[in-house]
């Protein structure tokens, strides 16, 4: 890989880190050092969610919901939104976290988290994307999507701009700078009554809701992520790439899988936050490393098992955590593209059965793992390093989807 996965950037990531930690400390004369981590926990059966400190294990809120409910924490981490698919509703949590940069330091204040008086109604939400100070809520069968700006709910207030789908399917929206960008479904597809049309491609709209340029092929487009400046969407082709355009909109370009890839494709993507990659899914058991500039674009990860979740360690860019149906924890080195070390961290979880049985979900806070393990109603923390289990909270009923909010800062 020609780009992120050297050496010289993760060496330029960690000294970014300890010229932000040499700027914290002086901070700190003056005012004192605050964290603060925050688990939030759906229920797997039940129409709930809790709020949980991470270091005592304290509930600190639950949150009676209309529906199951699927999370997703904001760009900020002052907000989790709550996709009630089957309900038609979201709702929004206030974490209670704010963190804000100061140029030489962060601040973090700290409050109670509570359920906020907003709500987003429509035929069945799905993903929510955030970014900066938005987030897009796609509703498959509505036929739209809505940009909502988090300062305005978070004041109790509804700001919402509505972006027209073309017609009711599975898809996304992801805003990029004054543009976004949307799912295009297959309106000439037939279908059963009570199914939606598959995708086909990707269009770009200005602030007037008009498309820029043409549409872009991505047949079944599924998953998206963001890194750096470049948001990916997962094809049948390859991965499709989103880059700032300036006044012309965003450029699309797509990854074609290589001939060495087997059959597969990725459908769920996430983004690195301190270096620019992409990590996806390829297959039930294997990975794919996404370098969009490498010569090498795609560097292929094996697992001995089914994937049941995966996710990226916010704090040290090296490290991806994937957990298989064998109960094992794989610590993947992205700069090296291989799996570092295993350990067992629950019982093993079959990936046969309904795909909504009760699995568990990984959330990574404060230098921890976080794993629901719905048949033990338990979260378990675990180090990453050791792979060993430093503690575990009780939680009542299953718990099931998990996000992970909080951080360190001065405290006025």
């Amino acid at each position: 890989m020609s780009l992120i996965f050297t050496r010289n950037r993760l060496m330029a990531a960690a000294a970014t880190s300890l010229m932000l930690a040499a700027s914290g400390a002086l901070a700190d004369e003056d005012h004192e050092t605050k964290e603060a981590w925050r688990l939030f926990v759906a229920d797997h059966t039940q129409p709930v969610v809790r709020a949980i400190d991470l270091e005592s294990g304290k509930e600190l809120g639950r949150y009676d919901l209309k529906g199951y409910a699927a999370l997703t924490a904001s760009a900020s981490g002052r907000t989790v939104f709550a996709a009630q698919g089957e309900s038609n509703v979201i709702h929004a949590i206030g974490t209670g976290i704010a963190l804000s940069d100061h140029g030489e330091h962060r601040d973090i204040a700290v409050s109670d988290p509570g359920l906020l008086p907003v709500t987003f109604e429509g035929e069945r939400p799905a993903h929510v994307v955030p970014h900066g100070d938005e987030a897009v809520l796609f509703y498959d069968r509505g036929g739209k999507a809505e940009i909502v700006s988090e300062s305005a709910l978070l004041d109790g207030r509804r700001e919402v701009r509505t972006i027209d789908t073309t017609a009711p399917h599975h898809g996304v929206a992801v805003t990029m700078g004054r543009y976004v960008l949307v799912s295009v479904p297959d309106t000439g597809a037939k279908v059963k009554p009570d199914e939606l049309p598959p995708r086909v491609g990707l269009r770009v709209l200005d602030e007037n809701g008009e498309q820029v340029g043409d549409v872009a092929a991505c047949t079944d487009l599924h998953g998206e992520a963001t890194s750096a400046r470049l948001v990916a969407f997962g094809c049948k082709e390859g991965v499709l790439i989103a880059r700032p355009g300036g006044m012309d909109g965003p450029k699309l370009e797509m990854l074609a899988y290589p001939d060495s890839l087997p059959e597969g494709h990725a459908s769920t993507l996430l983004g690195g936050k301190a270096m620019q990659f992409f990590l996806g899914n390829y297959g039930e058991d294997k990975l794919v490393l996404i370098d969009p500039d490498g010569d090498a674009p795609y560097r292929l990860i094996e697992l001995p098992t089914r994937r049941v979740d995966f996710a990226l360690d916010p704090a040290d860019p090296r490290n991806a955590y994937i957990l298989t149906e064998d109960g094992n924890l794989h610590v993947l080195d992205v700069i090296r593209g291989e799996i570092a070390r295993k350990g067992t961290v629950t019982e093993p979880y079959s990936k046969d059965g309904h795909w909504r049985d009760p699995r568990p979900r990984l959330a990574v806070a404060d230098g921890k793992v976080a794993i629901t393990d719905p048949r033990h109603s338990l979260v378990r923390l675990v180090d990453p390093e050791t792979l060993k289990e430093t503690g575990t909270i009780s939680v009542e009923g299953q718990p099931f989807t998990i996000v992970a909010v909080g951080g360190s800062g001065a405290s006025h």
